[in-house]
């Protein structure tokens, strides 16, 4: 059990809501509720008064939305906070803006678990997960974020790692779950119009939201980002987001290599998956491939970074210092995988420069 419990502040407009996410908070014995808010205006007062290590925000809140109120807070009083959002496209779109406006990462709100479960079901536990990990985990997120490049971070390890001719990438593949969305962002829009390699992202997001997210990184970055689907071929320049609640993979197609979308299985853990992903990639390209781990909870990524390593491909992840969670880059570190630790204010220049 840890030593303190995290002090919560739940933020939502309706008093059902409310009330359930607090049933599930009410059995976790390292953390506490210290205060509620029905708006926008009342969690900004909350905040600075209660000071709670960790706020649960709802999105869609009338007056003073929770966009408009993670931005007050963040400027006033920097706090770790959750989005709580509808599975919606507009959901999908106002917690991104959540997200890159400073709150670390979201839950999908699922009303059927949380009117018929109990705190006890698959969502209770996936919110005190989530909640746990974000909310015990001091990080540089709670700072207000710019996107410029920044010296070098401590716990970075960079190391010169010029490639042969025959090893130089062809592809680039990205992993990612709780923080992924900023940390994706960070280092995409360091990257230009003209990268020279395509680049293929699995991030741990729900199905709906995926495409939301990547229409958002093609407008704020200036290298090309789209949604996966199936049979796409990868094009340099270009980025191609994984569908949430999918599995992406790639094979070789009659002009080249391509991505194949699939339904996840009932075993899958993940979708989409890391280690999918990673696994395909290394039977297709062998060394001539770049694996980056980024922030996120769990291990996923780790048999197939495993895998990279085993044909000759490098792997680079993502320093605990930057980090939202420091679970799947720990993971890489801890099994001696990785060729280069480095923050993610400084990977996308570093990539540029190696390449």
């Amino acid at each position: 059990m840890l030593n303190r419990s995290l002090k919560i502040l739940v933020v939502d407009d309706s008093a059902f809501f409310r009330h359930r996410i607090a049933d599930v908070i009410e059995t976790a014995p390292d953390m506490q509720i210290i205060g509620y808010a029905a708006d926008g205006q009342d969690a900004i007062k909350k905040a600075k008064e209660l000071r709670p290590d960790l706020i649960t925000m709802d999105v869609q809140m009338p007056g003073v939305d929770g966009i408009s109120a993670v931005r007050s807070i963040m400027a006033e009083c920097p706090t770790r906070i959750v989005m709580l959002s509808a599975l919606t496209r507009q959901g999908a779109q106002e917690t991104l803006e959540a997200l890159e406006a400073g709150a670390i990462d979201f839950l999908s709100k699922e009303p059927e678990s949380l009117a018929s479960g109990t705190p006890n079901n698959a969502f209770g536990d996936k919110v005190l997960v989530k909640l746990r990990a974000v909310g015990h985990r001091h990080t540089s997120a709670e700072q207000p974020r710019t996107h410029r490049y920044r010296p070098r971070l401590a716990g970075s390890t960079v190391r010169t790692l010029p490639w042969t001719e025959s090893e130089r990438p062809r592809l680039i593949v990205i992993g990612a779950s709780t923080g992924g969305p900023v940390a994706l962002q960070t280092l995409l829009s360091q990257l230009p119009r003209e990268f020279p390699l395509p680049m293929l992202v699995a991030v741990h997001m729900p199905g709906g939201f995926t495409s939301a997210y990547a229409e958002r990184l093609n407008t704020v970055c200036a290298i090309q980002v789209r949604e996966a689907t199936d049979h796409m071929p990868l094009m340099q320049g270009q980025v191609l987001i994984a569908p949430g609640g999918k599995q992406m993979i790639v094979e070789k197609g009659a002009s080249g290599p391509q991505v194949r979308i699939r339904d996840a299985l009932p075993s899958d853990v993940y979708h989409p998956s890391v280690d999918q992903l990673f696994v395909s990639a290394a039977q297709v390209f062998g060394s001539q491939l770049l694996g980056v781990i980024l922030t996120g909870m769990g291990s996923d990524g780790l048999k197939g970074s495993q895998r990279m390593k085993s044909v000759g491909a490098q792997v680079w992840s993502q320093n605990e210092e930057s980090c939202v969670v420091y679970g799947m880059p720990h993971a890489i570190v801890n099994a001696g995988l990785s060729d280069c630790i480095l923050s993610i204010e400084e990977m996308g220049q570093y990539l540029i420069k190696q390449l």
